[in-house]
């Protein structure tokens, strides 16, 4: 059984612990290090697992998570790199850091996995995308897919590809959250209460995300049988390609991914 440190157990960290907990990871093969001391203090108190710092959380787990902040992800492994055996796994929560920023700290053949997960995380429903780096074998892709399925879903992509997913399904809740909102607001001007207007809605988007899933059917399919000739839906449709909001999506998307590369720019 593998030792586990989550270095810098933020939002994303804690809710990879939370999961492995859940899965039945033993307790004494987790470790989390975090900044401050209050924090620390209710890692242990919530997962009763070891909170200690990053140099001893190095020596002590033999694959190593690291959540921290892209900003804050050169100054740590400045400090840690070198410090690092090849022999452990280096896995990166950082969001639009390559694994080319940290093989550059790092001793030369130590492998490194790149992960891209998402906020459903916290309901075990995100959807956690995994690209091998240098030096990653399958066995350490699967002991990544190990750790992130409690989390939901897990796929393989090509690291190439990491960008497009940090826009598409990483940055992907917010956008649902933003359609729920404005759907709600809508609702509203229609004169439904608040409160029946979002629960419509939520329970809409549940029962669409489902079928969409369970179904196996193209989503083109499945909207053209809420569409009947001269009806509500059709006339729905036609105001929102008139609004462009197929062309906003497409250019939001590729804006998330542009931020991606940005920020990638920005710390190597």
């Amino acid at each position: 059984m593998h030792t586990i440190a989550v270095i810098g157990a933020g939002k994303i960290g804690e809710v990879l612990l939370s999961g492995l907990i859940k899965a039945g990871w033993p307790v004494d093969r987790l470790i989390a290090t975090a900044r401050r001391a209050e924090r620390a203090d209710a890692l242990r108190e919530r997962y009763g697992i070891r909170v200690i710092d990053n140099a001893a959380a190095v020596s002590a787990a033999d694959v190593l998570a690291i959540a921290v902040k892209p900003q804050d992800a050169a100054a740590l492994m400045a400090d840690l790199g070198p410090a690092i055996p090849r022999e452990k796994l280096v896995i990166s929560l950082c969001a639009g850091l390559p694994t080319s920023f940290f093989t550059k700290w790092l001793t030369d053949g130590t492998p490194v996995i790149r992960v891209m997960t998402n906020t459903p995380a916290l309901v075990d429903q995100a959807m956690t995308a995994i690209s091998a780096g240098p030096h990653a074998t399958a066995e350490h892709l699967a002991l990544a897919e190990e750790m992130f399925s409690p989390l939901g879903p897990t796929i393989r992509v090509p690291e190439s590809q990491q960008d497009a997913v940090t826009a598409l399904s990483g940055s992907g809740p917010a956008y649902f959250y933003f359609l729920v909102e404005a759907m709600t607001d809508a609702g509203i001007l229609l004169g439904l209460p608040r409160q029946v207007a979002h629960d419509l809605i939520v329970q809409t988007a549940i029962g669409s995300a489902v079928m969409l899933r369970d179904s196996g059917e193209h989503p083109v399919k499945l909207r053209e049988a809420v569409t009947s000739p001269a009806g509500t839906t059709i006339s729905a449709i036609r105001e929102l390609e008139n609004h462009g909001v197929r062309a906003a999506l497409l250019a939001a998307l590729e804006a998330a991914r542009d931020r991606a590369r940005e920020i990638a720019d920005q710390n190597l």
